[in-house]
């Protein structure tokens, strides 16, 4: 297992933007943390009430957020446009190419959300967006799947051989996950602390896995976390 710890990762604080990047990303550059498989982007992002991102241009990337408190407002050049809460997700394949904003829409409180670039399976794609919204019977589940590349079980599509999991834990409530052979695990704990295969994990930190086996997450305090399968 390797571990990524919350206080080793790059910093930018731009006033309106305090943001800590898992991995490189803009100014922040790491030789050896430029991602994880196909995931090449963990931003932590705290965007100050009323503000946000201008309109800019992506393009053959995977993008999604997952808002953890306040709430997102979303626009892209496809004609689409949503104001997200905490646990939803958005997530727009740019394809080709595609415009989009995201601001805080909330007049007194900050947004906090995670925002992660996954490559996509081939350049050149149509763009495309999709989304995921808890139903009242994932609030006390402890592993949900919010991404996936069929779409299956309510998640949000992605062009990538990737799964993707929620995890919202009690203290002492275990969870397992098996990981096939030739496959990838990165844990990313959202608020909480975690027991890892033993590993203990907090709020900000990862950890990667590429051990086929049984993964187990044991929950020391309330968490919430994502949870990566990757090819």
């Amino acid at each position: 297992m390797t571990i990524r710890k919350a206080n080793q990762r790059g910093h930018a604080d731009h006033g309106w933007l305090n943001s800590h990047h898992t991995f490189s990303f803009a100014d922040y550059f790491d030789p050896a943390h430029m991602g994880f498989r196909t995931l090449r982007v963990i931003n932590d992002d705290r965007v100050a009430a009323g503000q946000g991102f201008g309109t800019h241009p992506h393009r053959d990337m995977e993008i999604f957020s997952y808002v953890l408190e306040g709430a997102l407002q979303h626009r892209d050049s496809l004609g689409n446009g949503r104001i997200l809460k905490p646990g939803q997700i958005q997530l727009m394949s740019a394809g080709r190419g595609v415009s989009h904003s995201e601001f805080n829409p909330l007049p007194d409180q900050t947004s906090h959300f995670l925002q992660i670039w996954i490559l996509p399976r081939e350049r050149g794609l149509e763009p495309g967006y999709t989304e995921w919204h808890p139903r009242p019977e994932h609030d006390a589940a402890p592993k949900v799947l919010v991404i996936s590349p069929d779409g299956r079980d309510g998640s949000a599509v992605i062009r990538q051989d990737a799964d993707i999991y929620r995890l919202r834990l009690q203290p002492g409530q275990t969870v397992t996950h098996e990981l096939g052979a030739g496959r990838g695990a990165w844990l990313q704990i959202a608020d909480g602390e975690v027991a890892f295969n033993g590993e203990r994990l907090e709020t900000g930190d990862g950890a990667s896995e590429e051990t086929a086996g049984t993964l187990t997450f044991t929950a020391v305090r309330p968490t919430e976390a994502l949870l990566f399968d990757l090819r």
